[in-house]
């Protein structure tokens, strides 16, 4: 009775192996932590060089040098987005061009100040617009052009000239650029498991691969991309309808973004991030990880109900009805409404024929519920 009273210690057989065992426990424990810290560590700098690697950026703003309009300093931000049309390498299966590249879609995204409000102004690729001098890949200059189409400033000098030629008409210093191509598009919209639309007609048209029954639908890369690029299968058959559609699939895919739960899904988070940076080409201010994550984390509160969609107001050229040309004081409205931080004015638009695409309503988002987030 007396020794099971007394307290054990490390000098008896059985106490010392015990402490033994347990300063081994501790040991392989520690070890095992360390090395959980350091495999995260790699891993966290695999993925943000594998990412980093991923973007494709221009030095615009050492191309442009100092003569551009000023910064707004009111907290907003302006970014000069494109879609490219490109016909290279995975891109091939559109049809063939001469070897160049022309700005199929273009928005000026205007990001008010705090982020939690946007307006998206859509430029028709073929408006009539001043284009200025550019530099060419090859190193030459193309001459300024008192009425040239606006897709044709990416064509003749790339994303330096495009963003020297949004500058030129709209009056605002493009903060920031960034650039997709079709198969990238492609790729992000299947990567989110494509985007839930419903269309209220049939569209038709074997010029952009796309096919869609009247009703709901969850669009893959393929159909998203025929449905932005698609002008005969619905409208009036000119870019101005095209627009539009544009416009409501944009609404879509933002708010399927908003609906699939990144932030809890590392998993998922990963796949999107990788596939959108290897989508992208920026200027070399959003050319990194941690500068898209910024961007990112900034708007991560906009969904289609805080974001306006306007088209340029334009008017077709008289003297060609398959240009179309700004109408100035309403022109002159959008962008004093931007400038000011402010959503652009009902009136701005009054007029113009880019609501007369007849595309309007045709593809909304789909009502159904968004997705719950996954846990893994």
């Amino acid at each position: 009775m007396l020794d099971d009273q007394q307290p054990r210690t490390g000098s008896s057989p059985t106490g010392a192996g015990r402490s033994r065992r347990r300063r081994r426990r501790l040991r392989v424990a520690a070890c095992a932590a360390a090395g959980a810290v350091l495999l995260g560590a790699g891993g966290a700098g695999y993925v943000y060089h594998r990412l980093n690697a991923n973007i494709n950026s221009v030095d615009i703003d050492g191309a442009l040098g100092g003569h551009r309009p000023a910064p707004l300093g009111n907290g907003s931000m302006d970014i000069l987005v494109l879609g490219s049309d490109s016909r290279s390498g995975a891109n091939r299966e559109y049809g063939h061009d001469s070897g160049t590249a022309r700005s199929d879609t273009a928005m000026v995204v205007h990001l008010a100040k705090g982020h939690k409000r946007a307006t998206v102004v859509s430029i028709p690729r073929d408006t009539l617009v001043a284009r200025p001098a550019c530099k060419t890949p090859s190193g030459g200059t193309a001459p300024a052009q008192r009425q040239a189409m606006f897709n044709s400033a990416y064509e003749v000098g790339g994303p330096v000239c495009a963003v020297k030629t949004a500058e030129l008409l709209t009056g605002l210093r493009m903060d920031h650029y960034v650039e997709v191509d079709f198969t990238g598009f492609k790729d992000l919209v299947n990567t989110l498991g494509g985007v839930p639309v419903t269309t209220t007609r049939a569209i038709d048209d074997p010029k952009s691969h796309l096919s869609l029954a009247a009703g709901t639908h969850t669009l893959d890369g393929e159909q998203a991309l025929g449905l932005v690029r698609t002008r005969h299968g619905v409208g009036d058959g000119s870019d101005l309808g095209r627009i539009q559609l544009q416009q409501a699939f944009m609404k879509a895919l933002m708010d399927r973004i908003g609906g699939l739960g990144l932030t809890t899904s590392p998993t998922k988070l990963f796949a999107v991030a990788d596939t959108a940076t290897s989508a992208l080409t920026t200027d070399t201010g959003l050319g990194s990880v941690d500068k898209l994550m910024g961007l990112a984390r900034g708007v991560r509160h906009l969904d289609s109900t805080n974001t306006q969609m306007v088209t340029l107001p334009v008017r077709y050229d008289p003297a060609d009805p398959n240009r179309v040309e700004p109408l100035p004081r309403q022109t002159a409205m959008v962008w004093a409404a931007l400038r000011a931080d402010r959503p652009v004015p009902a009136d701005a638009v009054k007029g113009s024929a880019a609501g007369r695409g007849d595309a309007g309503g045709v593809v909304r988002a789909d009502p159904r519920p968004k997705p719950s987030a996954s846990p893994h």
